[in-house]
């Protein structure tokens, strides 16, 4: 067989999704995930424009040689757009290699080493008792680990809070606006410093000890704010302090990790092994947040957690619903492969999000499964698709009280 044909797929069921569809001369067909929130267009273009015409004809069994080919011949190396297509290419080839097998994707990477992937919810609320709603309601839906994301008096809305939730209502949580510039949010790391360990110290007091408790600091700290917040929440057994200060800031980790022993997890903006190095060879970590849509697919994330794994640091691949149901569904063939898979971030896709593409992975008991359907287990339905045009979107931008532009 050989590539015959492959097609860049962009779709807006709630929010933009970027699909690439290869198809080889046998008439297999394998997808891939080149979505990057904000920025889809850029992905898309960089795959009809640079990537498509080079794959016409070459042998779709050789995934390892196309990854190279595609890193390694364009010259400008990484970058999330250069990483995400290249990242689309690499799913869609595995999938097809698995489809071919007729195995689940999983059993091509060495079979299950675990029995289903703990996947982890997001819980938020603007007060304490919403947030309590909040959890309650994830640990109704089954999930068994949650993230707290919490308002901050006198700011407005704060990254990762939803609208309050009333008994038995959906978590639904998309950041990014459909507006024509960006909308600004106002931020305050002091206030913010202060008040978070209290919602902790109340969540624990109402949840108990053994509830797997998670957050996300979104790269808006200094080290030593970061440190003084590691330290502060140690006596709430936190699962993973996610994204303290600016993962760009490698050496700034070494002061985070000297002050606290609450675990550290950063990443998700990465997009190769580059960029981890410093990280995993001073154990400056704990978990790896990348996505396999952003940090080259399915043959570069295994190599980073092969690496991570000489240094005991576990997975905890990012997973919200700007990456496609294609794109978990390969964290999940490989978390469930992997022996040091950590924990699956997981927010449910919508209604329509699923219209369009047909999983056959499942949730249940807090864990996720990948199934045990060909290839990845996602197949896009056109017709659903093409009803939903694509809409320019873009995360918020924070400002800092004075109005200065401060990481979001």
């Amino acid at each position: 067989m050989s590539i015959r044909s492959a097609e860049v797929l962009i779709t807006s069921p709630g929010r933009n999704f970027v699909t690439l569809r290869i198809t080889t001369s046998d008439g297999v067909v394998g997808l891939g995930d080149a979505t990057v929130n904000g920025r889809e267009l850029a992905v898309a273009s960089y795959l009809r424009d640079h990537v498509v015409p080079l794959l016409d004809g070459r042998d779709e069994a050789r995934i390892e040689d196309t990854w190279q080919y595609l890193y390694r011949g364009a010259y400008w190396r990484r970058g999330p757009i250069t990483m995400a297509a290249i990242a689309a290419v690499d799913m869609a080839l595995w999938d097809i290699k698995a489809r071919v097998a007729g195995m689940p994707l999983y059993q091509l990477l060495g079979g299950r080493s675990r029995r289903g992937a703990l996947a982890y919810g997001h819980a938020s609320g603007t007060t304490t008792d919403a947030l309590f709603q909040s959890i309650r309601n994830h640990l109704d839906e089954g999930f068994r680990a949650i993230r707290v994301q919490t308002g901050v008096p006198g700011l407005g809305q704060v990254y990762g809070v939803a609208s309050d939730q009333r008994a038995g209502q959906r978590y639904d949580y998309e950041p990014a606006g459909r507006t024509a510039v960006p909308t600004e949010e106002t931020w305050d790391t002091r206030a913010y410093l202060r008040h978070v360990p209290t919602v902790f110290e109340a969540v624990r007091n109402e949840f108990g000890p053994e509830l797997p408790l998670l957050h996300d600091g979104h790269h808006r700290m200094t080290p030593n704010q970061a440190a003084a917040l590691g330290k502060s929440l140690e006596p709430y057994d936190l699962f993973w302090l996610e994204d303290c200060t600016p993962a760009e800031n490698q050496e700034g980790l070494r002061r985070v990790r000297s002050q606290t022993t609450t675990p550290l997890a950063i990443g998700e903006v990465f997009n190769s092994v580059f960029d981890y190095q410093t990280l995993i060879t001073e154990q400056l970590i704990d978990y790896v947040r990348s996505a396999v849509t952003h940090a080259g697919g399915i043959t570069a994330l295994k190599k980073i957690m092969d690496f991570a794994n000489i240094y005991q640091i576990k997975s905890g691949f990012h997973g919200p619903t700007d990456i496609s149901p294609v794109g978990q569904a390969a964290h999940l063939h490989l978390g469930i492969a992997l022996h040091n898979f950590g924990i699956q971030e997981y927010m449910k896709h919508s209604r329509d999000t699923l219209d369009v593409f047909h999983t056959s992975y499942t949730f249940s008991d807090g864990l996720l499964d990948p199934g045990e359907t060909p290839g990845l287990g996602v197949e896009y339905d056109d017709a659903a698709a093409e009803k939903f045009d694509y809409t320019p979107a873009y995360l918020p931008v924070n400002r800092l009280l004075d109005g200065t532009v401060h990481d979001w």
